[in-house]
């Protein structure tokens, strides 16, 4: 099979096809699996072709993730501190964690509200196309379009559940430092990281969709391995270098560090976190582009 191309057209009985039609119905696009495609450069420019629909998929994401909702986009800000609590209590209370120079619930709402951002984007991203195959079968939009503001729209929930962490800044008299206007270099790292993992995801859930679930698992794995909870202080010597080899603790280091320490982590957590969020969003967008010709005709 060279290639696909289908376009359906409904012409109402007794009328005569237009010339106006007719050019639209031979210039509309189609997906044809024939035609070849950049790796990387057609993603980028798709995105940017299509940057007004992403900003209306963003909209609908978070409006039908709140919709039947009493408390509506309000759960943004309970949700992380709910769980906060309950683990404040068990590790702050029971355990007695202590870190160094910050209340501790400062440290743990900023750990999990990385881990949550970071899984929500990724099987978000994951999972959009598959979501939306009815849409991809019937009309033609590229489908990294719809991966990408899987993952924005999980950032967008991120910026608004930070309110919650300032809140708690503030009431702990921790503080606010200028730092913060830098937060958005670790946030658009970490998006640049989830798409990357979700086309990764996305190139095999569509033809094995319990890839999404076997990655929520890995996810939960390696976000136990990241310090989001419990201070690094604790963890054994001789396991110290599962922690560093870990790209997400750098992440939370930066991100950290301008959101409630206001200082720059050490160079080698940016230098690891740049080569990580490219690197994966690289392999992701190219790994993509290569099969989707091949996962077209799966959906």
């Amino acid at each position: 099979m060279n290639g696909v191309r289908a376009i359906v057209r409904v012409i109402s009985p007794g009328s005569a096809p237009t010339k106006a039609s007719v050019r639209e119905m031979t210039t509309t696009p189609v997906y044809d699996s024939a035609t070849p495609r950049a790796p990387v450069i057609s993603e980028i420019k798709n995105l940017w072709q299509h940057r007004e629909l992403i900003g209306v998929l963003i909209n609908r994401d978070l409006t039908v993730r709140y919709k039947r909702s009493t408390l509506g986009m309000w759960w943004t800000l309970l949700n992380p501190l709910l769980t906060t609590l309950v683990l404040w209590i068990v590790f702050g209370q029971f355990f007695r964690f202590q870190i160094p120079g910050v209340p501790y619930v400062v440290y743990l709402l900023s750990g999990i509200l990385f881990i949550t951002f970071l899984m929500q984007a990724t099987l978000a991203s994951a999972s959009a196309i598959v979501t939306n195959a009815g849409i991809l079968t019937k009309v033609y939009v590229p489908p990294e379009v719809f991966s990408f503001s899987a993952a924005l729209a999980a950032g967008a929930n991120f910026v608004i559940s930070m309110i919650a962490l300032f809140v708690v800044q503030l009431i702990t008299e921790t503080g606010i430092p200028w730092t913060v206007i830098l937060t958005p270099i670790p946030v658009a790292a970490t998006l640049a990281l989830t798409a990357g993992l979700g086309l990764l995801v996305a190139s095999a859930a569509v033809a094995f969709y319990d890839v999404i679930d076997l990655t929520g698992v890995l996810l939960q794995i390696v976000g136990y391995l990241t310090p989001t909870f419990y201070p690094i202080e604790i963890v054994p010597a001789q396991f110290l270098w599962i922690i560093h080899a870990n790209p997400l603790y750098s992440y939370l280091l930066v991100f950290r560090g301008f959101v409630y320490e206001g200082v720059f982590a050490p160079g080698g957590a940016f230098l690891y976190m740049g080569v990580t969020s490219i690197g994966v969003l690289i392999l992701g967008a190219w790994t993509f582009s290569r099969v989707w010709r091949r996962l077209v005709v799966v959906l």
